[in-house]
């Protein structure tokens, strides 16, 4: 899964695609790269950043959308927890909602992706740290919560795509314990999605936030890859397609 930011604020290349020209060239290339799937997103999710209101988020996204639907031979998802931007991400094409809220934000949400027969990434998350708890229950408390809300509005056990949602309201160390335990997750029997692209989320382990490094990002998303994970989201796709090919060669799948 390919990032795409149409924000002027997210930490890693904000403004760069804004343009909608340029947000389809930089899908393309990552097309082309190896990524199979594009995440668009027109608010920035990095702690600290100013909320995007309906009219702004909508404004961002419906220009590059829309190119993208005409122009770009691959499927692109939606970043967003708004259901009214999820609804018109739909009917502009979308075939995934990306909700860092998995449902249990926006009470609408259930049902507009019910609505649209779109797949759903659940991510995991919360209002605050609390590095007392074990994150991987509590992860799973939250997706049961998210089940249950996608069960009463209709939508398939088999649209739905987990995300443990890693630096989102979690330590230094509950993230490295969220790759290391990945695969207690798998027993749900859906895509895991993880996306630890350019995040410094190890840097009170490390020191020095390596990590937030192409070679750092490229590291966790293979060892997350190991524990269980289907997909990675990541800024690098060529750097990731060429590795996996890699990994996959040796391990004789090629």
């Amino acid at each position: 899964m390919g990032i795409l930011n149409v924000t002027p604020d997210s930490f890693s290349d904000g403004g760069r695609f804004v343009a909608p020209d340029a947000a389809l060239a930089h899908a393309q290339q990552m097309v082309d790269a190896g990524c199979d799937i594009i995440d668009v997103g027109a608010e920035s999710t990095r702690p600290g950043a100013t909320p995007v209101s309906l009219s702004e988020e909508l404004a961002r996204l419906e220009p590059a959308l829309t190119l993208l639907a005409q122009k770009l031979d691959a499927p692109f998802s939606v970043d967003t927890s708004k259901a009214a931007i999820a609804a018109r991400a739909a009917a502009l094409g979308a075939a995934v909602i990306n909700d860092v809220w998995g449902l249990q934000q926006d009470p609408a949400m259930a049902e507009v992706v019910t609505e649209a027969g779109t797949a759903v990434v659940i991510t995991h998350n919360r209002t605050s740290i609390d590095k007392s708890i074990d994150i991987i229950d509590d992860i799973r408390r939250f997706f049961e919560r998210s089940f249950a809300i996608g069960q009463r509005a209709g939508i398939p056990y088999r649209h739905l795509i987990l995300d443990p949602g890693i630096g989102f309201a979690k330590s230094s160390r509950q993230n490295r314990d969220v790759i290391a335990r990945l695969g207690e997750l798998k027993d749900y029997g859906l895509p895991i999605l993880v996306g630890a692209s350019r995040k410094r989320f190890l840097g009170t382990l490390t020191g020095d936030g390596i990590e937030g490094t192409p070679i750092g990002t490229l590291t966790v998303s293979l060892m997350a890859i190991a524990a269980g994970a289907d997909i990675v989201r990541v800024h690098d796709v060529a750097t990731h397609a060429a590795a996996v090919k890699v990994r996959e060669a040796l391990r004789g799948k090629d």
